[in-house]
């Protein structure tokens, strides 16, 4: 029960730094989201809501990142495993950091936009905030070797990269949407 009052004050908090960005004309522009040991960021406008993750109901045959499905406000949405889907992509990220390992209990999904027309969630270690280009030192372009829905990575002030996800590119990925193993 605490774990869900933490998620619901955090999800509070973000409503409103991101009300208060909107009005201020600040630049919010990604989710960032922590999993397998990495930093990645979910442009807000392809991203959804955030729920706390509840068991899945298991699909037979499925492969092993897709974790099953959930029942979100009468919807059903496919739970992907963000860090699993990445690891199987074949992409090489530098190894990850202890500062980025994820507390215990915060594990949570973040669905796709509706407009992406593609019910699925992804599952993520933890929620980070919000991130405008002003909290980074530099950027560059993603390696020729990244899958698609890689955009450019950053890296912030205190020195940690963070790897943008292009979420529309994600649904619309052939291996995204084949989960049968």
């Amino acid at each position: 029960m605490a774990k869900r009052e933490a998620l619901r004050e955090l999800q509070a908090r973000l409503a409103k730094r991101l009300q208060a960005a909107q009005s201020e004309g600040m630049a919010v522009s990604w989710l960032a989201v922590r999993t397998g040991g990495h930093n990645y960021l979910l442009p807000l406008g392809q991203s959804g809501e955030i729920v706390p993750l509840s068991k899945p109901q298991a699909v037979p045959y499925a492969r092993d990142w897709f974790k099953g499905v959930l029942n979100i406000r009468g919807h059903l949405v496919g739970v992907v495993e963000l860090a699993r889907f990445v690891a199987t992509s074949g992409v090489a990220l530098s190894s990850p950091s202890a500062s980025t390992a994820a507390p215990v209990g915060e594990v949570c999904v973040v669905t796709l936009n509706a407009q992406l027309e593609v019910n699925c969630a992804l599952q993520v270690d933890s929620l980070a905030g919000l991130r405008g280009a002003d909290d980074f030192a530099s950027s560059s372009a993603a390696s020729a070797d990244a899958p698609g829905y890689f955009g450019p990575c950053h890296i912030d002030k205190e020195g940690q990269r963070w790897q943008e996800l292009n979420l529309r590119a994600l649904a619309k990925l052939p291996t995204f949407l084949s989960i049968g193993a």
